[in-house]
């Protein structure tokens, strides 16, 4: 593994870690707070969710019966298609988003120690290498 191939994986691990520990100290897992912050934007299915999350349907179930459990996300019947469900997020679970938000300052940290000049050079390497948004990132790059 290269130099830089390692410092972008232990950059990722720190930055997951971090995200974790502010969750934790905000009573939820990292995958709870994950899909607050995907519904804290407006309501989404369930099957929309795991797509966004990455993760299988039966995951997301368990993390929004969990929530719904706590007060922090609602399931609807779908608008459109009464089959589907729609998760929306509460006052208490936007209330707890922002904590979470709050908590989670690694961004912002490391950011600090960067110049405004580096932290522009650093987000146009990241827009490379992520591809911008053309790229889908759930997918392997062809080399």
């Amino acid at each position: 593994m290269s130099d830089v191939a390692k410092t972008m994986w232990d950059f990722v691990y720190a930055y997951d870690a971090a995200y974790d520990r502010a969750a934790r100290v905000c009573g939820l897992s990292a995958s709870q707070a994950c899909l607050l912050k995907a519904v804290s934007d407006g309501p989404s299915t369930m099957g929309q969710l795991a797509t966004d999350l990455l993760c299988d349907a039966s995951n997301v179930t368990q993390l929004v019966n969990r929530l719904e459990t706590k007060g922090l996300v609602t399931r609807r019947v779908g608008h459109l298609d009464r089959r589907s469900k729609t998760v929306h997020i509460t006052s208490a679970g936007a209330m707890l988003h922002r904590e979470v938000t709050e908590a989670f300052s690694f961004p912002h940290e490391a950011l600090g120690c960067l110049t405004p000049r580096q932290q522009e050079t650093l987000a146009d390497l990241l827009s490379v290498i992520s591809g911008g948004s053309d790229r889908d990132m759930t997918r392997p790059v062809q080399a």
